[in-house]
Parts: structure tokens; sequence; C-alpha cells
């Protein structure tokens, strides 16, 4: 549908009573027009710019709009199928438990799982990029914003433990608002579980590359985000443990410009590079080959 014909159909004035109503009788009702076919998910908003874009252009455009070059979020799906072939999911059914019986938790897993189709806040498993086989996960913003339950951390970490099995380097693409809450210190806990699976990854001389994306907060960047060998980062990514306006707060000072920002990041030393989206896979897969090829000499 062209963008004119779209504008048409949301703008559309109702009819008035001289072109028929319910209430007139049959002989006066216009002839029924057939319903207008609307594809789902036609248009979206860009939530940055405001301005409304075609689905199919953003999807083109490796959901970056066209307008302002905004970086769109990715469920973990999608992530997996921009970057990865022959994917073969792991761990798919474990699932967050309402451990700590915190109110409304149940009722909150429960409707995340129907509205997402994912058991949890993390898909893991084995794939190739470039033909190079590894082990992957990916967060996904929709559930709790990736939040990190024990669930979540459970996966990540077994993981690890599954690439040491099978001497595969390990690529994450992490996301997430750090510690889910209701879990309390058990989720806490999985900082620590994921760091030392990630030790015993890097003890094994196998390769760990993360992948942060918009947005890398809270305890996961305090553990095995920022553990890697290699740190690639999107365009404008929010990267940080507590976020800026936590931070001005409790500081009571402006910061600079870009703070917390991938860019702002790999200034400071703390991101290796960042990698537009489109370029991600040719750049894993260059990456993944390097590697390979130094473990076989």
């Amino acid at each position: 549908m062209k963008l004119e014909d779209l504008k048409k159909f949301f703008f559309k004035k109702p009819k008035n009573a001289l072109e028929g109503t319910e209430d007139a009788p049959p002989e006066q009702q216009p002839p029924a027009e057939p319903e207008a076919s609307i594809p789902e998910k036609l248009a979206e908003k860009c939530e940055k710019c405001g301005q409304i874009v075609l689905s199919d252009e953003m999807a083109e455009n490796f959901g970056i709009c066209p307008k302002c070059g905004h970086y769109k979020k990715l469920d973990a799906r999608a992530r997996i199928a921009l970057c990865a072939e022959n994917f073969c999911e792991l761990f798919a059914q474990d699932r967050s438990e309402n451990i700590l019986d915190f109110p409304g938790y149940d009722e909150k897993l429960a409707s995340l799982r129907e509205k997402t189709g994912e058991p949890d806040g993390v898909v893991c498993g084995t794939a190739t990029i470039g033909g190079s086989p590894c082990a992957l996960f990916s967060m996904d913003y929709r559930f709790m914003m990736g939040s990190m339950g024990h669930t979540v951390g459970e996966k990540i970490t077994k993981l690890f433990e599954y690439a040491i099995e099978q001497s595969l380097p390990v690529v994450g693409f992490v996301l997430s608002g750090g510690a889910r809450m209701q879990e309390g210190i058990v989720s806490l806990m999985q900082m620590a579980k994921t760091s030392a699976a990630v030790a015993k990854h890097s003890e094994a001389g196998l390769l760990y590359i993360a992948v942060l994306t918009d947005p890398t907060t809270g305890g996961v960047s305090a553990s095995f985000a920022f553990e890697a060998d290699i740190i690639l980062a999107e365009k404008g990514a929010l990267i940080g443990f507590a976020g800026p306006r936590v931070i001005e707060q409790t500081i009571r000072q402006k910061l600079p410009e870009g703070f917390q920002r991938a860019e702002f990041l790999q200034q400071k030393g703390f991101v290796d590079a960042i990698v537009e989206r489109k370029e991600m896979p040719g750049k894993l897969a260059a990456l993944l080959k390097i590697h390979a090829r130094e473990a076989d000499e």
C-alpha cells in the first residue's frame, strides 16, 4: 500500500446521516463496501523521531529508522536470524518460577509468555556465523526488558558450560535493564554464577564475544557483559550500571553529553568497536574465523 493510500485509510472521515446509518431502513442503506484488507503491522512509529515508517521499509533497513537513523530494538530471535545460520536452540524448556512468592509475579510471567511466545528473557543455542560454529545467547527486551532472573542466569551459565564441553566460542547479544527485582538476592547471585562460567570458558582458551545493545545496564553490565574477550556495541546503545538520571541525582552534577552511550564508552576504552547493524554478521564471522585459525595453529 502506498503512503497516500495509508494516509487516506487512517484519516478517512466517518459517513454522515445522508450516506446511511444503522437506523435507516434497509432500502435506504448504501451498498456495503468490501472491507479493506490491511496487513498486520503495516506501519510503525519511530520511538525517537516520531515519524511513521512502513514496516517493510524498516525491516529492509535492518530495524534502523530511515528518517533519523535510530536503532529499533530487536527481539531475541530476530537478532539471531540477522546474524547467524543453522540455529539449534538449547534449554528451551527452562523457565522462571515465583521462588519468593512475589505478589503478582506468576500472573506477569504468564502474560509475558503468552505475549512473546518465549519462556523467559534469553534464547540460547548453537549456530554458525559465516560458516564458523559457535554457541550463542540473545536477550529479549520484550520479556521484562531482558532482566536477569535465576533462569536467565542459569541458561547463560549452562551455555558456557556446554561451549566448554564442545570447544565452542560464545557470541552473546546482550540487552538488559538489570537484575529482576521479583527474585531479590537470588537474581543478584546470577552475577557471580555467570562470571564463574565465563572465567572457566576463558581458562579453556575459548573466545567470548559480547555485543552490547540498547540498553545494557545493571547487574548484567557488572558481570558477563564486560567480561568478554572482545566487546562490540551498537551505535548509540545505553551502557552502564546505574542510569544517567540516577547518577545525576546522586552526585548532583550534570553529566557530559552522550554519557554512557556506546561512543562515550569506546572513547574511554570500555568498548573495542562500534559496529553498524548491517555489518555485524560480517564482523562476527571475521572474528570467529581468526580465532579458529589461531586455535588450529
